[in-house]
């Protein structure tokens, strides 16, 4: 029985710890399978590493620019195929002499038959020449060529090389009928439409052969050049990485990292990158167990920050798959962004710097990649320390950009002493990257309503008192309202003393009393006229009254979508205390009579954070303060004390992490600050 009750207690550490084991195997996934070439190096620098041996045989890869100029000298002119088509001249021709006949008998009434033959004879001759040379297709592969282009004219099976200058073109048949009919003592005027309306193309493009034809071509073009024999010194200590050595390294690198991808040491590479992982993610919970502990014990807080860590070791893995010039136009920054909103400025630059370090195992140039993203990512995270106005994430973005362009240029000017080599398409990257971090209040919104957590804009948004609830408490309990924002100045002021955190205690203070709405005579505040209704019902009758405004206003805080966090002020701002005026007036009419505490004591849960504890002290503080009859700063010290020192006696605050100096100093506050409401002034002597 021991295992089981044991194991239950553990059960949240479990939790997490299988959390972490999940996303590490997510995060692992998500690694290429190729082993990692270990040197960094860059065209025109020092080979920074001790000399480079050849491990292995391996071939020398072409450049991009090799590879296109020979493609551009392995082909040549016969690259163009055309194909002949004998119909054409055929049904030309019988066109040609139907009209030839029709326009002749219409002219000349057959009278001349020797003439007519003469006219005929001479006009099939032309177009025997025209269409024997072939009347081509012009294209844009071929138009405007020089004449002596070859051309590949199928005919039948038979491929037959010709100069692009032996073919007619429509244009320069025209011009051939022309030059022919001009010099001759015939009809022109009839025979000139005749013949220009019987030409047409009959040799046309033939764009499947053509297109086989070059990748038959293509396909015979090496993409390596030479070999580097094993053992074979590949660049010395020192030596410059010329364009020559570059394209050998990269060479070297291109065959090491295959041959690890698709051999035995595949299991190798896989059980390297889970450790690193595995390290990395190890940190991480150290630092939340050691240094955070609130997150760490709030299973969706931890949930939420390795689902983005994850996130953006995925989209980074899935933009380097597409193309890794892409990668600076990744968002890296909103991730330390969107944790600050949630949590504190040293949890957003760890998890950061957690995360750039994990992609950097990705990225190529890892060590530029985790500056600049290190740099930049400090940078959006001073931005929006104080996070109160959306207005501060377009600013954040304008930083980062100028950011990003600074240690651009810095880098460059570094490593080649020259801006010659910018790219300026980086500058967009930058731009589009820096722009998509001001995304971050929209997602923020969405995390706020997927894990239920809240960030400080939405704290200053709820503690609008213009908002629909606190409106609505205005309307029907307006002391009330005014109560609350009594508590709120109090609370705002002694948990700014102790380093909490003003604004959830602002909201917190602001809602912590609506429940009073559904029945607002019955609470003292928002009586008039000398008029209680309280005088007509029992003490328990109307204790359950009073202790029903926590569990109302708990119903109407989840209905109006309040959250969990503020309604947490709601139900525990009384803790389990008694409701101690109707407590003593049940004994003070009921001497001797058993009493049944369980009526007269507030369900609880008592405060579990030093915020809802200063509500639970500035609310109880603030509303006996109002019975005060005169004022005066030794009563107001004395209520102050007896107020606290009872809640601390009850043990209220055993579950709130506050001290005795905390509630020395909050004591202190209070009473300066209800001193200066009720105007208590030192009395001089007469």
């Amino acid at each position: 029985m021991k295992f089981p009750s044991k194991l239950a207690e553990r059960s949240s550490d479990i939790y997490k710890i299988c959390l972490f084991i999940f996303f590490i195997i997510l995060i692992v996934i998500q690694f290429p399978r190729e082993g990692k070439f270990k040197y960094e190096f860059k065209k025109g620098k020092p080979w920074m590493h001790a000399d480079l041996i050849a491990p292995f045989d391996f071939a020398i890869f072409k450049t991009e620019e090799e590879i296109t100029l020979e493609k551009n000298s392995m082909l040549p002119y016969k690259q163009h195929f055309f194909s002949y088509d004998s119909t054409v001249y055929n049904e030309n021709l019988k066109i040609f002499t139907t009209e030839f006949d029709l326009k002749w008998g219409k002219k000349y009434k057959d009278t001349n038959k020797i003439k007519k033959n003469q006219h005929y004879n001479f006009s099939k001759a032309i177009l025997d020449t025209i269409y024997s040379h072939g009347i081509i297709q012009l294209t844009d592969s071929i138009e405007n060529k020089k004449g002596d282009l070859i051309i590949n004219v199928i005919k039948g099976n038979v491929a037959e090389e010709r100069k692009l200058e032996t073919f007619f073109t429509i244009k320069t048949s025209d011009q051939y009928i022309n030059s022919r009919l001009k010099n001759s003592k015939l009809d022109n005027e009839l025979l000139v439409i005749l013949l220009k309306n019987a030409i047409s193309q009959n040799i046309f493009y033939n764009e499947d052969l053509t297109s086989k034809y070059k990748e038959s071509i293509l396909n015979e073009i090496s993409l390596t050049r030479g070999m580097v024999q094993k053992g074979e010194r590949v660049i010395s200590k020192g030596e410059v990485v010329t364009t020559e050595k570059y394209q050998v390294i990269e060479s070297l690198k291109k065959e090491f990292e295959s041959q690890l991808g698709s051999s035995a040491k595949y299991y190798k590479i896989l059980f390297g990158q889970f450790i690193l992982i595995v390290i990395s993610m190890s940190v991480l919970f150290v630092f939340l167990k050691s240094f955070r502990i609130e997150v760490f014990q709030n299973n969706n807080k931890v949930f939420f920050i390795l689902c983005n860590i994850f996130l953006m070791v995925f989209v980074t893995a899935t933009v380097i798959k597409i193309d890794s010039d892409f990668i600076y136009l990744i968002p890296f920054c909103i991730l330390p962004v969107i944790i600050r909103a949630f949590f504190d400025t040293r949890l957003a630059l760890f998890i950061h710097i957690i995360t750039i370090v994990t992609i950097g195992f990705l990225v190529p140039n890892s060590f530029e990649f985790i500056f600049l993203q290190l740099i930049t990512g400090i940078i959006a995270i001073i931005s929006v320390i104080d996070l109160r106005k959306r207005a501060q994430f377009f600013l954040t973005s304008l930083l980062l950009f100028i950011s990003y362009s600074m240690i651009y240029i810095g880098t460059t000017l570094m490593q080649d002493g020259s801006l010659l080599n910018i790219n300026t398409t980086t500058f967009f990257w930058f731009a589009g990257s820096s722009l998509l971090v001001s995304f971050s209040y929209p997602l923020i919104f969405l995390y706020e309503r997927i894990f239920g957590l809240i960030t400080d804009i939405s704290l200053i948004e709820l503690s609008d008192v213009n908002s629909k609830l606190l409106r609505e408490l205005s309307l029907k309990a307006p002391a009330t309202l005014q109560h609350s924002i009594q508590v709120s100045t109090l609370a705002e002021e002694a948990i700014y003393a102790i380093n909490g955190n003003t604004l959830l205690v602002r909201a917190g203070s602001l809602y912590h009393d609506i429940g009073k709405m559904d029945m607002p005579v019955y609470f003292t505040e928002n009586q008039g006229m000398g008029i209680n209704p309280h005088d007509e019902l029992t003490s328990e009758e109307s204790a359950a009254i009073i202790i029903s405004h926590v569990t109302k206003g708990v119903e109407l805080a989840k209905k109006h979508k309040l959250p969990e966090k503020v309604i947490d002020f709601i139900r525990s701002h009384h803790g389990t205390r008694r409701t101690a005026f109707f407590y003593s007036k049940f004994i003070k009419n009921n001497p001797g009579e058993p009493v049944d505490e369980s009526k007269f004591k507030y369900f609880g849960p008592i405060p579990y954070s030093k915020e809802t504890a200063v509500v639970m002290m500035a609310d109880a503080v603030e509303a006996v303060s109002r019975t005060l009859k005169n004022p005066s700063e030794e009563s107001i010290n004395e209520m102050v004390e007896n107020i606290i020192n009872s809640q601390i006696e009850q043990q209220q605050f055993v579950n709130s992490d506050i001290t005795f100096k905390d509630i020395t100093v909050i004591k202190k506050i209070f009473k300066k600050k209800l001193q200066n409401m009720y105007h208590v002034r030192i009395e001089y002597p007469a």
